[in-house]
């Protein structure tokens, strides 16, 4: 346990001398978060102040849909770009041989940069309802914490199913931008779900995302209690609880599967 949390502590050091050299980044990033809020605020009112899906102002509708969506995609893409930068310098057969097993190695490797996107989704979140003076009424703060906890289980686990596809098709980010297209269509990131036809409608709840927005936006927006929440806390519960096992014997699969055809560097 303890060399694990040593491996982490040094990878964490590691990122952070990194990111200190490129201080211009953190403030182009901040600056296009800051235009995409005012973007989405701006969109928001041009829809106008009569349209509240599912009961809850379109604005913070949209800035919860949208940070999710984009925490979810760049937290994933970090475990292709991963296994992608280990294949194009060669390192990937080296970190094979080592006494960590492979998917420890590359989730160790991208907590930080994971960790760093959620610092970043939560103060867009934070800034904009501050910024645009939304009222939240009575939040049920933990109810949010919970929801976003099992949420990040369920992001983490996608993220290991999307490392394992990089190790076999070299196409992960084709694929993993096919399923963020098709999450962010059927998830209600930016229109209710109850909007879509029936049978997308019960599509949608085969959706993780689906049940962490709905959780997020009652927690916050509605002062949901948790009899209300139980239904999107049950089913993130389920997803993160079976994804994260399932997630790590795919990736164990797809690195035997790899190591017997020769594939194991290809990209």
């Amino acid at each position: 346990m303890w060399r694990l949390v040593d491996k982490l502590l040094s990878l964490a050091r590691r990122d952070l001398l990194t990111a200190m050299r490129y201080r211009m980044g953190f403030m182009l990033h901040g600056a296009s978060l800051l235009i995409e809020m005012v973007t989405l605020y701006y969109l928001a009112r041009a829809v106008g102040p009569q349209f509240h899906p599912d009961g809850i102002a379109y604005f913070p509708f949209l800035l919860i849909g949208t940070s999710y969506a984009t925490f979810l995609a760049t937290g994933v893409s970090a475990f292709v770009s991963a296994v992608r930068e280990a294949q194009l310098t060669g390192t990937m057969e080296a970190l094979m041989t080592t006494a960590t097993p492979l998917y420890q190695i590359i989730a160790l490797t991208v907590l930080s940069t994971f960790s760093a996107y959620l610092v970043s989704t939560l103060l867009f979140v934070a800034v904009g309802l501050i910024l645009f003076h939304v009222p939240l009424g009575h939040p049920n703060i933990a109810g949010a914490l919970l929801v976003l906890t099992l949420s990040i289980l369920t992001a983490f686990s996608l993220g290991i199913f999307a490392a394992g596809v990089q190790v076999i098709m070299q196409k992960g980010a084709a694929v993993l931008w096919l399923l963020n297209t098709a999450m962010a269509f059927l998830s209600g990131t930016m229109f209710p779900v109850s909007v879509l036809p029936s049978f997308f409608r019960k599509l949608s709840m085969l959706i993780p995302v689906t049940h962490s927005l709905d959780g997020l936006r009652l927690a916050l927006f509605r002062g949901a209690g948790f009899r209300e929440l139980a239904t999107p806390v049950l089913a993130l519960a389920i997803f993160s609880s079976v994804l994260l096992p399932l997630s790590i014997l795919s990736f164990s699969w797809a690195v035997r599967r790899a190591k017997l055809e020769g594939s194991v560097a290809f990209y």
